[in-house]
């Protein structure tokens, strides 16, 4: 089925979005999916995360960003997609 198929998205996250665990939050929003990836913070205050699983649950972690966990006032999302490397369990770099 097309909608079981893997998707792979590359997300860059700007604006308060470091010291508001935001990459916590998007580890657990991301295993309750069965997204497969990673996220770090960057040097210039950015997050960056790759997320890889079916493309609602992609589609869903990277919709999730434009909010992010309570605390963060997200101003941006980059994202692009690129092809799956097979990423399985969900790690904060």
């Amino acid at each position: 089925m097309a909608e079981d198929r893997r998707i792979r998205a590359h997300v860059y996250v700007s604006g308060r979005v470091q010291g508001v665990f935001f990459r916590d939050s998007a580890r657990g929003k991301a295993r309750s999916l069965g997204v497969g990836g990673w996220v770090r913070n960057l040097p210039d205050g950015r997050v960056e995360a790759v997320f890889e699983g079916t493309r609602d649950a992609v589609e869903e972690m990277v919709r999730w960003c434009g909010e992010g966990p309570p605390h963060a006032r997200v101003e941006n999302v980059e994202s692009s997609y690129e092809e799956p490397r097979g990423e399985r369990g969900f790690e904060v770099l």
